[in-house]
């Protein structure tokens, strides 16, 4: 059965213009794609092991394994989520209008659009966890492997030290969903609730306008970390994404911990990726304008934030006081309490 998303965003196009803003990458030889595939082989379920041990959270019964890919591949694995995401966007969207969906110069543009975001995400990330995989694909890791090869060699790194460092952080995110049952479930809700508020008409959106530009001479400052975005929504808006922002901060911040944890007692050289992985994200110049103007500066603020959050927690009340936060949706930190982890002890560990 069709989907309606497909009547949203021309997704044909997006995939055209996501590889072809991706790229190939650099030289990637046929034997360099059978080592790495080799590699992560071997080095994901060795991450798990070390993941499972070090954060007390049972995988499930699906075991972590690899899907080493191309560029293009990772577009197309995104594209492929993002329209299972826009779906009940999409429906709504259909209702409204007679004619069924957008018209096709607007899908093509919205599909051109999306393809740029993604071609040039794509010629940066290394792992990913992809939380909207259908079940059939529950413990798939992708790795990108043109992007890891050209990492390691601009920097030297030792490529199976480097590879097992990047599959603790991807093994822990897989670690987090299939050791806490209920949360993808919590965070799928979020994103489902806050998109059924969104509304594509032209009136609503030069609202949503209005309001930020208000807010911006008044001198409000609540949009600051947040992301521009943030100034055209509405206030249930802000509130659904300020839950969203808590759970992705926590996630990302307890990979990193993670990572670097078991890292810097299992791999030679953790610091150094570190340092120099650090380096390469916090670019100047037009780099750094374009992750502006796509959020991503907010994701790295994510980062360390969150990885902020879970280092006082567990120094303050170790590994099995910090894995409270997994009980129930209840335990998840605000915002605030990312910023301020004292305030989630007294709460949480401590009521």
């Amino acid at each position: 059965m069709a989907l309606a998303a497909e009547r949203l965003i021309d997704w044909k196009a997006a995939r055209a213009v996501g590889a072809r803003v991706a790229g190939p990458g650099p030289p990637f030889s046929a034997v360099q794609r059978a080592k790495i595939r080799e590699d992560f082989a071997e080095l994901v379920p060795q991450a798990e092991s070390l993941v499972e041990s070090f954060t007390g959270l049972n995988p499930g019964r699906a075991r972590s394994r690899p899907w080493v890919m191309s560029r293009a591949d990772w577009v197309g694995a995104n594209l492929r989520g993002f329209e299972l995401v826009l779906e009940p966007l999409a429906r709504k969207v259909a209702a409204q209008r007679t004619s069924g969906g957008l018209t096709g110069v607007r899908r093509a543009a919205l599909g051109a659009q999306l393809g740029v975001l993604l071609g040039y995400l794509g010629r940066r990330v290394l792992g990913q966890y992809d939380l909207f995989l259908p079940p059939d694909d529950e413990g798939l890791l992708y790795f990108v492997g043109p992007n890891v090869a050209s990492v390691e060699r601009k920097f030297g790194f030792p490529e199976r030290d480097f590879r097992l460092w990047l599959s603790l952080h991807e093994v822990a995110h897989r670690v987090q969903f299939g050791g806490v049952p209920w949360l993808r479930g919590h965070l799928s809700g979020l994103v489902d609730s806050y998109l059924s508020t969104v509304d594509l008409d032209p009136k609503h959106l030069v609202d949503g306008l209005k309001r930020a530009v208000a807010e911006v001479r008044k001198g409000d400052s609540t949009w600051r970390g947040m992301g521009w975005i943030f100034l055209l929504m509405t206030p249930d808006q802000r509130d659904l994404f300020r839950k969203m922002q808590a759970v992705m901060t926590l996630l990302e911040g307890h990979g990193n911990f993670v990572m670097d944890a078991v890292g810097n007692r299992r791999v030679r050289g953790g610091e150094t990726f570190r340092r120099r992985l650090a380096e390469r994200r916090n670019r100047h110049g037009v780099e750094r304008a374009v992750q502006k103007a796509i959020g991503l500066d907010v994701k790295i603020r994510q980062y360390d934030q969150g990885e902020r959050f879970v280092a006082r927690v567990v120094d303050e009340v170790g590994m099995q006081g910090f894995n409270r936060v997994w009980d129930e949706a209840a335990n998840l930190p605000t915002l605030e309490e990312v910023r301020r982890p004292e305030a989630w002890v007294a709460r949480v560990t401590r009521s």
